[in-house]
């Protein structure tokens, strides 16, 4: 019913959404999508006569419920293929989001079905996002914290690390760096290196930006 580049601006105006409060600046979705501002204006414009996105002016868009709906299927596609990719095909999970990418917009009903069922209904991707259910429910709230936001000697684990940037991402994969992976943050350097350190004892100085991209949770400490 939608094109292409409609549904991929309504995916990332849900993905800014649930980073912040609505509503979305349409600068924010212009860095997002590495769109001019005119650009992402002139969609966001027709967006709102498909009654897909309230806007207000001076403020930016929010999601209409037609429009997350449409938006939750379109993530929902895009992580269940990541997801096979990973499982099935033996692709990393450096090489999955520019595949799904392509692929989200075109699978039918059926195969997201099939591939549902093959992988026998997952809840996260292999990034640790959260894939919407069948019934297309808004995602929960989501509890993580950046790792850039953590002090010195904090353990946590690694709950989600964002799949937009491949060569980040291969970068981690290498250094151990995954969901699940619990971390101590050992050093924070004033000029933005944060140095963390995995349970098998290596240490990994991460750029600020990286830090950035990996979201966690603390380790709560279990009491005698």
């Amino acid at each position: 019913m939608f094109s292409d580049v409609m549904e991929d601006y309504l995916k990332a105006i849900y993905v800014l959404q649930a980073e912040g409060d609505p509503p979305v600046s349409t600068s924010a979705i212009a860095e997002y999508l590495d769109k001019t501002p005119p650009t992402v204006t002139s969609m966001v414009g027709k967006l709102e006569d498909h009654a897909l996105v309230d806007r207000e002016k001076y403020k930016g868009v929010e999601l209409t419920t037609e429009g997350e709906t449409v938006a939750l299927e379109v993530i929902r596609h895009h992580r269940l293929l990541e997801t096979y990719l990973t499982e099935q095909l033996d692709y990393s999970w450096s090489e999955v989001h520019e595949e799904a990418d392509r692929l989200e917009h075109h699978i039918s009903e059926e195969f997201e079905r099939r591939v549902a069922e093959a992988l026998d209904y997952p809840t996260v991707d292999p990034h640790g996002d959260p894939i919407p259910d069948a019934d297309l429910e808004p995602l929960g709230e989501d509890e993580s914290v950046r790792l850039s936001e953590f002090a010195e000697d904090d353990h946590v684990v690694v709950a989600r690390v964002s799949d937009r940037n491949d060569e980040e991402l291969a970068y981690l994969e290498d250094a151990g760096i995954t969901p699940g992976t619990e971390l101590v943050v050992d050093d924070i350097a004033p000029f933005g290196m944060i140095t963390v350190r995995t349970p098998d004892g290596h240490e990994q100085s991460l750029p600020e930006s990286v830090a950035r991209s990996i979201r966690v949770e603390p380790v709560v400490e279990e009491t005698a």
